[in-house]
């Protein structure tokens, strides 16, 4: 009996672990967010230089950090991907002002309608704003633009965790992709004087 008892708490823990296991195995890993397939944009600068100024709460209402990936991070990616110094002086100062996603919870149907409908139960909020400055050796700012990105999503109350995760991801590269289109349309008519 005492090495039944004493075994007893051991399977128990290899179970849970096994358990454990199992479920992260099924939840999908999605892959960073990569603009290296895009043409560089081409700055007569002699460095770009990244900043990420929005500085997340992680705490409800705001859930980017509950992101699979990062909206910040693939926004710096962006500027990585795209962004290249090829010039003998100035910078071009890429700045993250804003990444952030706000979760609204919505009203459900109440009584017996309620109990038969399957109604939206969240409401996802996303906002990103991006700027990009020449400066030239002296510090002194020569031009810049900015570009704002925004997106609501909402979501079924009976979701799964991994469904709201696919979700969360294609708003990232649904925002980004408008990002793109927006910065370098910015650049390329705002700030041609730097253009390669």
């Amino acid at each position: 009996m005492i090495a039944a008892r004493a075994v007893t708490p051991f399977f128990i823990l290899i179970a849970g672990y096994l358990a454990g296991c199992a479920v992260s195995a099924d939840r999908p890993v999605y892959p960073q967010i990569s603009f290296a397939h895009l043409p560089k944009i081409v700055l007569d600068v002699a460095r770009v230089e990244f900043a990420d100024k929005y500085a997340s709460p992680a705490t409800e209402p705001n859930v980017e950090h509950r992101f699979p990936v990062s909206l910040a991070a693939t926004a710096l990616n962006w500027g990585r991907d795209r962004l290249q110094p090829a010039g003998a002086g100035g910078v071009a100062r890429f700045t993250l002002e804003r990444a952030s996603i706000v979760e609204v919870p919505l009203e459900k149907s109440r009584g017996v309608r309620g109990a038969f409908t399957n109604d939206q139960s969240e409401r996802y909020n996303g906002v990103m704003t991006i700027s990009i400055e020449i400066q030239n050796t002296a510090g002194e700012r020569q031009g810049i633009v900015r570009a704002t990105t925004q997106r609501s999503q909402t979501v079924s109350e009976n979701i799964s965790l991994n469904e709201r995760e696919k979700i969360w991801f294609d708003m990232t590269e649904q925002m980004m992709a408008t990002m793109n289109e927006a910065l370098e349309t910015q650049v390329r008519t705002r700030l041609n004087n730097w253009l390669k």
